[in-house]
C-alpha cells in the first residue's frame, strides 16, 4: 500500500459538532479505533467502501474512529503504544479511497453515551447512515454494550444496513493491533509490515540536536515520536521521504546510550544527501531491523560500527 507524504488537502475530516456536508450524509461507514489501519482493519473498510457503491446512485463511504484512543482515556497512566498517531492514521484512512473520515474525541461524555444512545444520536441523528460496517469483536457504548449482535437489531429498527467483518488471520497469526505492537516492541519490522501490509513509519518536524551525528561524520535529521512509542531500542534500515523525494537511509531509535540516556530519540542519516532539513517534516519508513542500541568501548568503536551499519542498510534496502 502506497501511504501519501501528507494528509491530502482536499479529505474531508469531520469532528465532533461539525455540520456533516449534504454529499456525505446516507453514507457507509465502518467503525473502529483503526490504530495501524491495517490489513484487518482495511478489510472493513473494503467492505464498507463496497456497499457504499453497490447502488446506482453512489453512497459515500467513511470511516469514524475515536481520539485519543480509548485507553488513553480509561488507563491514563499506561496509554497503549499508538501504531499510528492521529495525524498518521488519517494518511492511512485517506489512502484507502474513502470519501472522508469522521473523528469524535473520546472523553467522558461520549463514554457515557449508552449503546442505544449512540446509534440514535450519532450514527442516525447527526451521520443520517445507510450503514455500518464494523469488525467481529467490535463493541461500543456505556460499558461496552454494545455488540454487533446489538447493531443489527439496531439495524432493523433505525432501517440501516449492518454488515459485520470475520477476523483475518495471516499463515495462523491474526492480523492486530496488539500482535503489531508485540513485533515493534521486539524490533521485528518483517513481521510488524507484513501484519500492516505496509511499512510502518513514523513522521515528525526535524529538530535540532547535540551535532554529535556530525562530528562523527554522520549527520543526522532528528524527530520526536509520540511518548506512547514503544519501538525496540535499536539500528533499523529506513526510507526517508523528505521535500518530496525518497531517501535510502539508517536510523537509531533510543537513548543514545554512548553518550547521555536521553529520552528517546529517532536519529535518520540519509545516505548521499546534502541539505538542511531543519523545520521540515520527514516520514521515515522503516524496512529492516539491523541491531539492538549498544555501548561500544570507544568512538572509534561506535564509528566503525555505524559504517558497518550504514552497509547493512544498503544492503538490506536493496532488496
Amino acid at each position: 500500500m502506497s501511504v501519501p507524504p501528507r494528509l491530502p488537502p482536499d479529505f474531508p475530516v469531520i469532528r465532533d459538532g461539525a455540520i456533516v456536508p449534504a454529499a456525505l450524509k446516507r453514507g457507509f461507514v465502518a467503525i473502529g479505533n483503526f490504530d495501524g489501519v491495517h490489513r484487518g482493519h482495511r478489510a472493513v473498510i473494503e467492505t464498507a467502501r463496497a456497499q457504499a457503491h453497490m447502488n446506482a446512485n453512489r453512497s459515500p463511504a467513511l470511516a469514524l474512529t475515536f481520539e485519543p484512543h480509548p485507553r488513553s482515556f480509561f488507563k491514563p497512566d499506561a496509554p497503549a503504544f499508538r501504531i499510528t498517531p492521529e495525524h498518521a492514521k488519517l494518511r492511512l484512512l485517506a489512502a484507502n479511497n474513502l470519501d472522508g473520515a469522521v473523528v469524535m474525541q473520546f472523553d467522558k461524555e461520549l463514554a457515557s453515551l449508552t449503546a442505544e444512545e449512540f446509534v440514535s444520536k450519532i450514527l442516525v441523528g447527526w451521520l443520517g447512515i445507510s450503514g455500518v460496517v464494523v469488525g467481529h469483536d467490535f463493541h461500543f457504548g456505556k460499558q461496552r454494550q454494545g455488540t454487533p449482535e446489538f447493531l443489527i437489531e439496531a439495524g432493523k429498527r433505525y432501517g440501516f444496513a449492518v454488515e459485520i467483518v470475520a477476523p483475518l488471520n495471516d499463515s495462523g497469526v491474526p492480523v492486530s493491533s496488539g500482535k503489531i505492537r508485540d513485533a515493534l516492541e521486539a524490533g521485528d519490522i518483517a513481521q510488524a509490515n507484513e501484519l500492516l501490509g505496509y511499512a510502518w513509519f513514523a513522521a515528525g518536524e526535524v529538530s535540532h540536536g547535540e551535532k554529535r551525528g556530525r562530528e562523527l561524520g554522520f549527520p543526522t535529521a532528528n524527530i520526536r515520536l509520540d511518548p506512547s512509542c514503544k519501538l525496540k531500542h535499536a539500528i533499523y534500515a529506513v526510507r526517508a521521504h523528505a521535500g518530496g523525494k525518497a531517501h535510502d537511509a539508517v536510523a537509531s531509535y533510543g537513548r543514545r546510550p554512548q553518550f547521555d540516556n536521553g529520552a528517546p530519540l529517532l536519529e535518520t542519516f540519509l545516505f548521499d544527501f546534502e541539505g538542511d532539513l531543519y523545520g521540515q517534516e520527514i516520514t521515515v519508513e522503516f524496512v529492516g531491523f539491523i541491531r539492538a542500541e549498544a555501548k561500544f568501548d570507544s568512538l572509534d568503536a561506535l564509528i566503525v560500527q555505524m559504517n558497518r551499519d550504514s552497509e547493512q542498510a544498503r544492503v538490506l534496502l536493496k532488496k
